[in-house]
């Protein structure tokens, strides 16, 4: 097997059980999917949010999304408001209720994270990967 295949299985392998740990403990401990956190994670961030942004940042289907997002409206945790720039879409936003379960999420996801990576890697090789990383997901296009 060549080194870059190697690579890639153990990516692919790796990026599986990881999502698989902290959507078990996200779950568990929030009764939040990962896929909705990372949604919800991505509503936060952005000043105005719209389907598009989720889809572009998670490199997932529009289709995906709205379906994510519905479902998190659904519990309560974000609202859809229009958009006043463009009548056709809408602003995707966080209620009290979401803004407080990602906060508790995104501890969760830190002490999940911190257990199976951080104190497996050490700083240095840790900061390398991130940036091998951040490398290839800018040239996915």
């Amino acid at each position: 097997m060549s080194e870059l295949r190697q690579v890639f299985d153990d990516l692919v392998r790796v990026e599986t059980a990881l999502w698989n740990a902290v959507d078990t403990r996200l779950r568990e401990d929030c009764g939040l999917p990962l896929g909705r956190y990372e949604s919800m994670t991505v509503i936060d961030r952005r000043e105005s949010c719209r389907v598009n942004d989720i889809a572009a940042d998670l490199i997932i289907t529009v289709g995906a999304v709205s379906k994510l997002v519905d479902r998190i409206a659904a519990a309560g945790h974000c609202v859809r408001r229009r958009d006043p720039a463009d009548a056709r879409s809408s602003i995707i936003e966080l209620t009290d209720t979401g803004r407080a379960l990602l906060a508790h999420a995104h501890n969760v996801v830190e002490t999940e994270l911190a257990a199976r990576v951080d104190e497996v890697i050490p700083r240095r090789a840790l900061t390398d990967l991130a940036s091998t990383l951040g490398i290839l997901r800018r040239r996915r296009g």
